[in-house]
């Protein structure tokens, strides 16, 4: 239905090894995300929010309960399904920005369309839109060492947006960058979630990050403790 909520998770559950070794990262997590909301996840260490964030991104899978994703039980898809859900739906943002050094900005936001199987003329226009989304068109020959940290996270923005995808998670975005090129980041992302309607989770430890948000969710001891409406809601 168009109304559901794009991701719910109930009674989620993650355990990693077994027997007395047994680690429960997760004890029974309920989360709804309405689409083209903006979501900032925070917690204390160990507290079950980058587990979480790993099994929306289908990098992991629950050890029990349900998510669904567009009313479709993930947890009931192979490793395969995954990956083609990934590549469909998802976009991904890092603190570490994670460029290929020897490329432009243009090749790094192309690599998701080649691993697409896109033409390269696709590619190139669709590179172009999205370095042009983030305001970096000019810089598209640029290799990373040629730009700012502001500038690389921007490119990887556009390679994580260059899909059209429906989800943007976004881990620490602003993790290795100065205050000034934080808000930038910060308007950035709330722009492309208010005018491209990119539903957007990021995990953030900085209340001042999580304040561009439209909700915050509190993680601790792999529960979720709280939810509350950001200063945008």
């Amino acid at each position: 239905m168009a109304n559901d909520p794009i991701i719910r998770l109930r009674g989620v559950t993650k355990t990693y090894g077994s027997g007395p070794t047994a680690f429960q990262a997760l004890k029974g997590v309920d989360l709804e995300i309405e689409r083209g909301d903006f979501v900032a996840v925070m917690g204390p260490s160990g507290s079950g929010k980058s587990t979480t964030m790993n099994i929306l991104g289908c990098l992991d899978v629950p050890t029990s309960g349900e998510f669904r994703f567009h009313g479709h039980h993930v947890e009931r898809l192979d490793r395969d399904q995954r990956a083609l859900l990934r590549r469909k739906y998802l976009g991904f943002v890092f603190q570490g920005f994670n460029l290929l050094s020897r490329t432009t900005a243009l090749e790094n936001v192309e690599l998701p369309l080649l691993y697409r199987g896109e033409d390269r003329q696709t590619r190139h226009a669709s590179g172009l839109a999205a370095l042009d989304k983030v305001g970096l068109k000019p810089w598209w020959d640029h290799t990373p060492a040629e730009l700012s940290g502001g500038q690389q996270q921007r490119v990887a923005i556009a390679r994580a947006i260059v899909t059209n995808p429906d989800v943007l998670l976004a881990d620490e975005p602003t993790g290795n960058l100065d205050s000034e090129r934080s808000i930038e980041i910060m308007e950035l992302l709330t722009d492309l979630n208010r005018n491209s309607g990119i539903t957007v989770l990021m995990v953030t430890h900085e209340a001042d990050m999580a304040a561009f948000a439209r909700t915050i969710v509190h993680f601790k001891d792999g529960l979720v403790e709280s939810i509350e409406k950001g200063a945008r809601s």
